[in-house]
């Protein structure tokens, strides 16, 4: 049994020894141009979607989400903020994004994928190393709202988008900092 436990801790010393010297070296290349390795890759997207899960699991949508006043807000905040990397329908990506590892997704296409409280927790929290940033000083009710136009992003024409886009704008603008009241 001392055999092993010395084994063990000689192991985990040589590993540890090991690891730091690969850090150290530089060999991998953290470029943005450069893809992950596959069990880089496996690790950070297990990390990311256990996460949201994970600090989602307590977060409940307020009554009455899909209340279409909420739609002008979400739609000013998307506009504003996301569209420019996610795209919108008749909006491509800006340059930015495509300079972005990993490439943000297509919202329309992936946000389906989640829960409203998980969309909630990532538009307030961001997500490290991907370009997310976290809307943290953005108003909850923004926040919701930015969720209620995700799920109506789906299938959403560039001349629906357009209007909504317009519509938002007829109002000046909603956007709201957390802890200030409706403008």
């Amino acid at each position: 049994m001392r055999t092993l436990l010395a084994s063990l801790a000689l192991m985990f010393v040589f590993l540890a020894v090991a690891g730091f010297a690969f850090l150290y070296s530089g060999l991998y290349d953290v470029a943005a141009t450069a893809p992950h390795w596959r069990i880089t890759e496996w690790i950070l997207e297990t990390a990311r979607v256990r996460s949201i899960k994970a600090h989602a699991t307590d977060i409940t949508a307020p009554p009455r989400l899909d209340d279409p006043a909420r739609i002008p807000m979400g739609t000013e905040h998307f506009a504003a903020h996301c569209a420019l990397c996610h795209g919108a329908p008749g909006v491509p990506k800006g340059d930015i994004a495509q300079g972005l590892y990993p490439p943000p997704p297509d919202l329309a296409v992936t946000a389906s994928g989640y829960s409203d409280g998980e969309l909630f927790w990532i538009v307030k929290h961001g997500i490290k190393m991907t370009g997310m940033p976290a809307w943290a000083d953005h108003s909850d009710e923004e926040v919701w709202a930015t969720v209620v136009f995700l799920r109506k992003l789906p299938g959403m024409t560039p001349d629906e988008y357009a209007k909504l886009v317009m519509a938002s704008m007829a109002h000046g603008g909603v956007h709201e900092h957390a802890g200030e009241g409706k403008p």
